[in-house]
């Protein structure tokens, strides 16, 4: 099993900034595509940003400019730098990784983590 823990969420005003953290369990070992997720109210959830083990990016076109993915493979934790935030930024956030490989060699797919609220008010 594969503990993903978010945190960095908050109440801000359109404009400001917040950070997003995920912590993947200590037994990880590796991890292949590390991706954030949102989930607006009334909406489905979709892929915000996303990053490869070889650093590759990729992002949603309505977060482009403003968003930034980064990771630590040592620490195997990823990042959400949000810049510029607007009220339709206003979701709860999730952090996805696709495959893990634990220190014992076991593959883990599909790991989510509980969810941080971020809420841009106008």
């Amino acid at each position: 099993q594969v503990q993903l823990v978010e945190s960095g969420g908050g109440l801000v005003q359109a404009g400001e900034s917040l950070r997003l953290s995920c912590a993947a369990s200590g037994s990880s070992f590796s991890i292949n595509t590390m991706a954030w997720y949102r989930q607006a109210p009334g909406k489905e959830r979709e892929m915000v940003a996303e990053i490869t083990s070889g650093g590759n990016t990729n992002y949603a076109d309505s977060v482009k400019g403003r968003f930034a993915i980064s990771r630590d493979n040592v620490k195997n934790t990823v990042y959400l730098q949000m810049n510029s935030l607007k009220p339709e930024d206003t979701a709860v956030y999730y952090c996805n990784a696709d495959k893990v490989i634990l220190s014992n060699a076991h593959t883990v797919l599909n790991s989510w983590g509980q969810g941080t609220q971020v809420t841009v008010s106008s």
